[in-house]
């Protein structure tokens, strides 16, 4: 199949637009299944309004549309086989009947789905995400800086089977080629089938030397090169990737001045309903949690309710991992990460790219108070797992903004603090 090469992304300040789809994803993962319509279609922000009436949304160049496609990625009946089932589409999610009548009647354990908009680029099902192989899934927001400059020796760094294996021209599913490169050179078959998958401790692992490879690329680019064709080296890299039992999600930009594009979590334990007190097709959904567990966890480029205390802001720069519906994010340690909490990133850039990386924090917590256990470079709750501050264990705990007010923080002991 032909690859068409996108510009190369020059986006700094001043410079022209870069080619790179900004987009939006969701991910589910229960204890029961849920119908994919309670998820992309019925919530007040659901994924499918998203993708017309994007509140983090600031791109003006194609409208406030993401209308390049959309996707979803199911698990099904363990007996049908391991491999996920797709749906994907270039017609607007929100104009898509064949999507309404799928969703309304389709129940999941663990769901991926995806809306796309591009600046650049073939409107394609080729490049419509999630992508598969085998048991495996993916899904991506952003784009790899400098892609012009990295994407021959990227194909050339791969196996031939997984340079043959890509389809369609983005940058994203040559990202998932990657990904299943490393981790078969880390002595595991994408291929293969387990009755517990690869395990998160495995995909972790494959997912940050899949960044470290795209760092080391971007790093290669002669100086001179990116100097005398002003050449955007930042990558937004909000990758998704499951085996039908973990999840493993990033937040994280190639730069320690600036923030990555949004991404928040949700986890309780029932995802229900409210009534509305004004009459709307729209229904009011929020995370209860009746107990210190998880039955539920969502992730989302974007929250799905306007309900401030049920979503948590996903620090720039960290890895989170779902297993068995507990929720782990540590910090991504390389040459971009900073230890100190009050370090400041711009959001200038994001905002160049379509989005706005941060919004106001809740004045509650996200989740009560909870025992702690001291687990390594995180600290451990029930349900969820933040990162220390020195990566140590028994450090105080990094703040975590909520979303929606800059002007509040979330420690990890349950409580809300001023920031400074």
């Amino acid at each position: 199949p032909s690859h068409t090469l996108p510009p190369p992304l020059h986006d700094q300040l001043g410079s022209r637009p870069a080619a790179i789809a900004m987009c939006r994803f969701l991910v589910y993962k229960g204890s029961d299944e849920i119908l994919l319509s309670k998820l992309i279609l019925d919530p007040s922000h659901s994924i499918l309004k998203q993708s017309f009436d994007s509140r983090l949304r600031l791109d003006t160049r194609r409208g406030q549309n993401n209308a390049d496609g959309f996707g979803i990625g199911f698990y099904t009946d363990p007996k049908l086989g391991s491999a996920p089932c797709l749906f994907t589409s270039t017609i607007p999610a929100w104009n898509c009947t064949n999507l309404h009548r799928i969703a309304s009647k389709t129940a999941s354990r663990l769901i991926f789905a995806h809306v796309r908009a591009t600046t650049e680029g073939t409107l394609s099902e080729d490049n419509c995400h999630p992508f598969y192989h085998g048991s495996l899934m993916w899904m991506h927001n952003g784009g790899l800086g400098a892609w012009k400059h990295i994407k021959r020796r990227l194909g050339q760094g791969l196996r031939d089977k997984w340079y043959l294996g890509v389809n369609g021209g983005t940058d994203s599913e040559w990202a998932f080629a990657l990904f299943l490169d490393t981790l078969e050179r880390m002595g595991h078959d994408p291929s293969s089938t387990s009755e517990d998958g690869f395990g998160p401790t495995v995909l972790r692992k494959a997912m940050l030397q899949t960044i470290e490879t795209i760092n080391q690329l971007i790093d290669s680019i002669p100086r001179d090169v990116v100097d005398r064709e002003n050449v955007d080296t930042r990558s937004l890299l909000n990758f998704a990737v499951t085996d039908g039992h973990s999840v493993i999600c990033t937040r994280y930009i190639s730069s320690s001045t600036d923030e990555a594009a949004s991404l928040y979590y949700s986890s309780g334990t029932q995802w229900e309903e409210k009534p509305s007190l004004t009459p709307s097709t729209a229904q009011n959904f929020c995370m209860e949690r009746r107990d210190k567990g998880a039955d539920i966890v969502l992730v989302a480029s974007e929250p799905l309710t306007f309900e401030r205390e049920n979503w948590v802001n996903v620090p720039t720069n960290s890895i989170l991992t779902i297993h068995k519906q507990t929720v782990m994010v540590h910090p991504i340690i390389d040459k971009y990460y900073n230890r100190s909490p009050n370090h400041f990133r711009s959001s200038a850039f994001v905002q160049t790219k379509g989005l706005i990386a941060n919004e106001k924090a809740s004045t509650r917590p996200a989740i009560g108070p909870m025992p702690d256990i001291q687990n390594g470079h995180s600290k451990r709750t029930t349900g969820v797992t933040l990162p220390l501050r020195d990566g140590t264990a028994g450090s105080p705990p990094e703040r975590v903004s909520s979303p929606l007010s800059p002007g509040r923080a979330y420690k990890a002991n349950g409580h809300s603090a001023s920031h400074p």
